[in-house]
């Protein structure tokens, strides 16, 4: 931007820092200067004063009857704003020509506003240097149009129109913010600050209780002096030696054009929260919107409501106060504040920081709601992902999710693991086509369905089935691909499906990773196709790492690039570590998204890793019971043999009594063999299986009745229990704390 000054003045500017471009002269004879005056009288051309040049030497464009004795009523107004900007009042005889009518050649400076004349002492001039007045005329003739004010207005528009952009391309609330400060200090003002409701009304929301306004930001081209711990402390100078009674007026007003701001301390001192009265000055300031100088009578009581008592408020027309209205609402003010040594504000720029608050309001008005659809988003993932991964038996777990950018930040990629009877885990990974609100809310709803399948403990490849006829239900184009794995830690063996997903890959403890060999399968949501699932082996210390397309496949990369650099990258880091012992999980999952590029960050991400530990054969005991009278006792005398064969003995009158309650319950409703199944880890669990769909509820037994307290001792003596209901019939079962195992409850 060009600096401020008169159109006469060519000097340095140092609001701005740059020096003005000379304006196109005109080469026809008796043209004017560059400064609006003509050939040798630039230097006496129009001033502060109203002076004009010698008739002489003007060009005359203007009808003769304009240049007569008798000149029309907009000249003889034109006169009389010449004479009052020089300080003329109707008893100058020098404001009209020698014939008593108005001098056709007075420069028609517009009437200044409030304070106008305060700012010709202040050090600017009554002719609005700076950007300058909108006079469009060199020295007053009308009808020639003033290359130096054509070129000033332009200045302002191409100001505004970057400003604009500069605020625009804020996204969130302290980026329009910061680019309001950075767009007008130092071109358009020499400090601005900036105060917001707290907290910002969102949408439709109406404030509840009284409006408070917080300073969000200050920005500053030099920092202001600390006069306020000066005058609180009742001292006579400030700074090097500055006499306080200097710049005081009348009543001890500050008077700010006396006054250079610069000092040591750095901040203005601001009040950072102001509550706004009803009534009050600045509640009428901020309800007639349009921006206001500082001057003005209704600034004057409005400017140290808002700023504080203590903050120096400049006199003239060298501070603004401008609402920030935002669609339905004030959201807060901005302030914007020149030095004395730079020219005052000008009439115009009331309408640029009018245009500057609008568009900042606006922008905040966005912020404001595109912060709520963020956290709404943040919250839709975070519940639609599980807080935390359970601890089953023989598996350690970890994840991670990475949105796709953070203009996206909900997805359709899901993770999940969930324990099934019998110890086993069900692993699952997903991703629905999309990363928006709608792909976040269809895979909240295949991930509560796999989860109630999982939990009647069926097959892989009837899970997957079952969510293909549930995404046909919830649209025709609802596509989403899955993974679902069940391990079995006592067996040490893992039942893959597959439904259109990227393969998983295995790495075993030496150190070799591979990627596994499932039926690749058709997308959930296609329907009429069937779903095969493959078991494999998993041995112990192996790790199984389940991902989503976007950790292998980018634009700079197709899919099977990314799953061999994945395979590469596991067997890398397993190398690192050692390979008698695996990497731990969750540097393993950082390691994985460390290989992720710049330009690889095209989709969500959803990582799980599972290390298989597995449960030893020697801490298994199973049996089958046949549904007799008998089966309790024969029942005991199992449990008691396996622990003493563990060394649990001390368990053994706890365990035999609740086992003995269970098997009773069993063998009441099933018709085919009773299984009971032991397992040593770092508890005691005892599982009991039947036929019968129907599960056991605890319930209170009266004084009269002869059973129903079994459940009651299993749930007062044992450390956790439940039941699950399987495809087959049920299973409840019941664990035990080992001796010297702290014996908590969740």
């Amino acid at each position: 931007m060009r600096g401020h000054g008169s159109g006469h003045d060519q000097g340095h500017d140092p609001g701005h820092g740059k020096t003005p471009a000379p304006a196109a002269q005109d080469t026809r004879p008796g043209s004017p200067g560059p400064g609006g005056s003509s050939g040798s009288d630039s230097a006496s051309g129009s001033g502060a004063d109203g002076g004009v040049g010698s008739d002489s030497d003007r060009p005359s464009p203007i009808p003769a009857a304009r240049r007569g004795g008798t000149a029309p009523s907009r000249d003889a107004s034109a006169a009389r704003n010449a004479a009052a900007a020089a300080g003329a009042g109707p008893e100058h005889p020098d404001a009209t020509g020698p014939t008593g009518t108005p001098d056709t050649a007075a420069v028609s400076w517009p009437a200044p506003a409030a304070g106008g004349p305060a700012d010709a002492s202040a050090g600017g001039s009554a002719s609005g240097s700076g950007w300058g007045a909108a006079t469009g005329e060199p020295g007053g003739i009308p009808g020639v149009p003033d290359p130096g004010a054509a070129r000033r207005e332009g200045d302002r528009l191409r100001f505004v129109g970057a400003a604009t952009r500069r605020i625009a391309r804020g996204i969130d609330l302290d980026e329009i913010v910061l680019g309001l400060c950075r767009a007008t200090v130092p071109t358009f003002s020499d400090a601005i600050l900036v105060y917001l409701r707290d907290p910002l009304p969102v949408g439709d929301e109406r404030p509840v209780g009284p409006v408070v306004l917080r300073l969000r930001r200050t920005d500053r081209l030099r920092p202001i002096d600390d006069l306020t711990d000066a005058l609180r402390g009742g001292g006579d100078t400030v700074g090097a030696g500055l006499d306080l009674s200097a710049v005081t007026g009348a009543g001890g007003e500050l008077d700010f054009s006396q006054l250079a701001l610069v000092g040591p301390q750095g901040d203005l001192p601001a009040a950072e929260l102001c509550e706004i009265r009803s009534g009050g000055a600045l509640a009428e300031v901020l309800r007639g919107v349009r921006p206001v100088f500082g001057s003005s009578a209704a600034a004057r009581a409005a400017l140290p409501e808002l700023l504080g008592a203590d903050h120096p408020v400049p006199r003239g027309q060298r501070a603004i106060l401008a609402p920030l209205r935002g669609r339905r609402r004030v959201i807060g003010a901005a302030v914007f504040l020149r030095t004395p040594d730079r020219p005052a504000f000008e009439q115009n720029d009331l309408l640029v920081a009018a245009q500057l608050a609008t568009h900042t309001a606006l922008g905040i008005d966005k912020a404001v709601l595109y912060g709520r659809e963020a956290y709404i988003a943040d919250e839709l993932q975070r519940t639609m992902l599980p807080d935390s991964l359970p601890q089953p038996t023989g598996v350690r777990l970890a994840s991670r999710y990475l949105p796709a950018a953070e203009t996206a930040r909900v997805g359709g990629d899901w993770y999940d693991a969930i324990p099934l009877p019998g110890s086993r885990v069900a692993l699952v990974v997903g991703d629905v086509m999309g990363h928006s609100m709608t792909s976040a809310a269809i895979m909240g709803q295949l991930r509560t369905t796999a989860q109630t399948l999982a939990q009647l403990d069926l097959p892989p490849a009837e899970v997957l089935h079952h969510l293909d006829e549930q995404a046909q239900r919830l649209g025709s184009d609802r596509m989403a691909t899955c993974l679902y794995a069940v391990y079995d830690p006592v067996s040490h063996r893992i039942t893959i499906a597959n439904a259109g997903h990227p393969p998983p890959v295995l790495l075993h403890l030496g150190g070799r990773a591979e990627v596994l060999r499932v039926p690749p399968g058709a997308p959930i949501g296609v329907g009429g196709v069937d779903f095969e699932a493959v078991e494999l082996d998993a041995p112990a210390g192996a790790t199984l790492l389940l991902y989503t397309d976007g950790l292998v496949e980018s634009r700079l990369r197709d899919v099977w690039t990314g799953i061999e650099q994945l395979r590469e990258r596991l067997a890398t880091t397993a190398q690192l570590t050692g390979l008698d012992h695996p990497p731990p999980l969750e540097a393993l999952c950082d390691d994985v998204l460390d290989m992720l590029g710049p330009g690889d960050r095209d989709d969500d991400i959803a990582l799980l890793a599972a290390r298989f530990d597995g449960i030893a054969p020697s801490d298994v005991a199973y049996w089958f019971l046949d549904p007799e009278e008998t089966a309790p006792g024969r029942a005991r005398r199992f449990a008691r043999r396996a622990l003493a064969r563990w060394g649990l003995e001390e368990l053994s009158d706890s365990l035999e009594l609740l086992v003995s309650e269970v098997v009773t319950n069993a063998v009441r409703y099933a018709e085919r063999p009773v299984t009971l199944r032991l397992l040593r880890t770092d508890v005691l669990r005892c599982e009991v299986g039947d036929d019968s769909p129907q599960l056991p509820r605890q319930r209170r037994a009266r004084d009269t009745d002869e059973g129903g307290r079994g459940l009651f001792l299993v749930n007062r003596m044992a450390r956790r229990w439940g039941a699950t209901r399987l495809s087959s019939g049920k299973v409840v079962w019941f664990e035990l704390a080992l001796p010297g195992a702290t014996p908590d409850r969740p």
